[in-house]
């Protein structure tokens, strides 16, 4: 089945009780679409379609991941008691050379599924960003590599190698910014399922 034409969240299907989110994960295969039913979530792809009670939903993971055609690209991951995983993306294929972003609709449809799964019940672990196994290490080569850099623009500066210095310094200074916003968002973490940290969701005043 090949996905409607949306914008993320149908603006019609979330003035009822059951918003819905539709989205396309690779380009040349079939949309998801995902419905908040009365008492689960339900999703289509393709020939394919199931449903998830939202008491049967043991783990959500919010985090930032951006990729290389969309550097502004957010997913939350589900795994439900069967062992089966869910993923829902911020971004859609659109073209081989694009992602179209869906700020507006994966943020209220997020939120609204996080409040729905902690109302069920359910014994549910809600967590943001990285597995701590990756985050730190990856924190450590982060700080490693900061201090390696900052360590040649002293070098070059003793030298009286002005251009180096410079050069050294704007790659420091966009390496810092890019991987210290990608650390920032991601830092291992539990929430509320009615407080869902803003730093794993689209800012508001970027939604469309």
């Amino acid at each position: 089945m090949e996905m409607p034409e949306r914008n993320g969240a149908d603006t019609a299907d979330n003035q009822t009780d059951e918003p819905a989110y539709a989205f396309k994960s690779s380009l040349m295969g079939s949309g998801f679409e995902f419905r908040l039913a009365s008492d689960a979530l339900a999703w289509e792809r393709g020939g394919q379609s199931g449903r998830v009670s939202y008491d049967r939903i043991r783990r959500m993971r919010l985090s930032f991941r951006p990729m290389t055609m969309q550097n502004h690209r957010f997913v939350t991951e589900i795994w439900t008691a069967d062992r089966a995983k869910l993923q829902i993306a911020s971004t859609s294929w659109k073209s081989m050379f694009e992602q179209e972003r869906f700020d507006a609709g994966y943020r209220m449809f997020v939120v609204e599924l996080c409040r729905r799964v902690g109302a069920s019940g359910a014994q549910v672990s809600f967590e943001t960003g990285s597995p701590p196994f990756i985050y730190w290490p990856g924190v450590a080569v982060f700080v490693a590599a900061s201090l390696g850099l900052a360590a040649l623009v002293v070098r070059a500066l003793l030298i009286q190698a002005w251009g180096g210095a410079a050069f050294i310094v704007a790659f420091l200074a966009l390496f810092v910014w890019h991987a210290g916003h990608l650390f920032a968002r991601n830092r291992p973490d539990r929430f509320s399922p009615d407080a869902v940290p803003p730093r794993v969701l689209p800012e508001e005043q970027e939604v469309r």
